[in-house]
């Protein structure tokens, strides 16, 4: 029964990816797809009859598709044509994955052949989400073992992975809507306590990365400080390298010298690092932020052993920032089709922010998203109960209130923030609030959750992000 429930969910989740790709570019059609499925089950062929073979095949069609960027470009595609590829190439993925998920490799491998010349990374956002779940399936089939693993898994140099996360933070209001929304939650918990602080606010990062964050966390504390009032911020960064914490030090230290009337002062610590170190001044506002952290963690004690810590540093305000999927994965094809849904709506929203030829798009997407995916389907060489996850808000939420956490309801300045934002960062884009209807699906929305303790990110009806705000219970 468990199969065929799962079986359901996934064709439900195939049929939902192309249905919101192309729903907000061409609303006005109606179309029925009743025709367009395709049953999943996959042929029992010689597992391994020819496979040298068919590996090599598999190759030359994914290096002519890196190579001929434009060679599917094409004019006035009919639109019921256009879908209708869309559907047959995610039941194709689909059919593939449940190949590699039975390692059937001679079928996976025709399969693979297959997906590589019929998508391109210049296509529309169905044929380029399928590219990179192509190259995640054909890693994954091949093993570490393969001499053709790393060709696949190539991984972007630290100076790509730079450009295009910075592209994206500044062409899309995905991770600002995250990051301005948790600093203003976390002004007001500084706020809060400025009686008894000191005027001392210390943040412990989890993932620093950049700290692009920070900067206007820096520039709105000194907008309360004066020359004889400062206001003293320390941040403890975590992150994933000596140099990577070394230049984001040197950037916020930087911009916070044209604050002089606000101490600044960063301790950078390697991901991984225990907490032993960390000093906590007297009195001051503790601020933890877990922004797209804890979906890192390999495994729920993992998750659990860092909770545990946290509460025991009695932070004033904990932010919580993570990926949101529709289900609690437990199997790998759900978990494939589950991270297929939630990428193919990043992949949407990019089309409408970036245009199809642009440069930046392509960065974006190769070194940043497709990172992720292939990272995502190939943690720790198959090991499926080790590896990160999207899941559902309910799910953090438990975890959270498990571990002694209690939700703090996000002030109307947060909401209202977040809203602003949008407004400003979707000039490309189209915008709706939860509630609003034109008798369409929208781009991106805003949705208010948990009676106010948490604020979504959405395109069009897929919840993309959520940030919520927590505080220690007493033990």
């Amino acid at each position: 029964m468990e199969d065929i429930d799962e079986e359901e969910e996934l064709l439900n989740l195939s049929l939902a990816i192309v249905t919101s790709s192309g729903r907000e570019r061409f609303r006005k059609r109606k179309r029925s797809r009743d025709d367009g499925v395709v049953n999943s089950s996959v042929r029992p062929l010689n597992s391994y009859e020819g496979c040298e073979g068919k590996i090599f095949r598999l190759l030359q069609m994914r290096e002519q598709m890196l190579k001929n960027l434009d060679h599917h470009k094409k004019k006035g595609v009919d639109v019921d044509d256009e879908d209708g590829k869309g559907l047959h190439l995610i039941h194709m993925l689909l059919i593939t994955a449940t190949a590699v998920n039975e390692n059937n490799v001679g079928s996976a491998l025709e399969h693979l052949t297959e997906l590589y010349k019929s998508v391109s990374l210049s296509g529309d956002s169905i044929q380029r989400v399928v590219a990179y779940f192509a190259d995640s399936l054909a890693a994954r089939l091949l093993t570490r073992r393969s001499p053709f693993y790393d060709i696949i898994m190539k991984e972007p140099t630290s100076e790509e992975e730079f450009v295009a996360f910075t592209a994206l933070y500044r062409v899309s209001p995905y991770y600002q809507f995250a990051h301005f929304t948790a600093i203003q939650a976390i002004i007001e918990a500084f706020e809060k306590e400025e009686e008894k602080n000191n005027r001392a606010l210390h943040v412990i990062d989890f993932d620093v990365s950049y700290g692009f964050q920070w900067a206007s966390l820096i520039q709105s504390l000194s907008e309360k400080a004066s020359s004889r009032k400062r206001i003293s911020l320390r941040i403890t960064g975590f992150g994933r390298s000596v140099d990577e914490l070394r230049e984001t030090e040197n950037r916020l230290t930087s911009f916070s010298k044209g604050f002089q009337n606000l101490a600044f002062e960063f301790q950078g610590l390697l991901r991984g690092s225990k907490l032993v170190n960390l000093r906590k001044k007297r009195n001051e506002t503790l601020a933890v932020n877990l922004d797209f952290h804890l979906n890192t963690l390999s495994n729920n004690l993992k998750i659990s052993d860092l909770l545990k810590s946290v509460h025991l540093l009695n932070p004033s305000i904990v932010i919580l920032v993570e990926q949101e999927g529709t289900s609690s994965p437990r199997r790998f094809l759900t978990r494939f089709m589950e991270s297929l849904h939630y990428f193919a709506a990043m992949f949407d929203s990019l089309d409408e922010c970036l245009p199809l030829e642009s440069a930046e798009r392509l960065s974006i997407e190769k070194n940043h998203l497709g990172k992720e995916i292939k990272s995502m389907l190939n943690y720790d060489n198959n090991n499926d109960d080790n590896c990160p996850k999207i899941e559902k808000m309910e799910t953090w939420k438990v975890r959270m209130e498990s571990h002694g956490f209690e939700g703090i309801n996000l002030s109307s300045r947060s909401k209202i923030q977040a809203r602003l934002l949008l407004k400003i960062r979707t000039h490309y884009c189209s915008l709706q609030f939860d509630g609003e209807s034109n008798g369409a699906a929208a781009g991106f929305k805003v949705f208010e959750r948990e009676d106010g303790r948490t604020i979504s990110l959405g395109w069009q009806d897929r919840h993309l992000l959520t940030v919520s705000a927590w505080h220690c219970t007493v033990p």
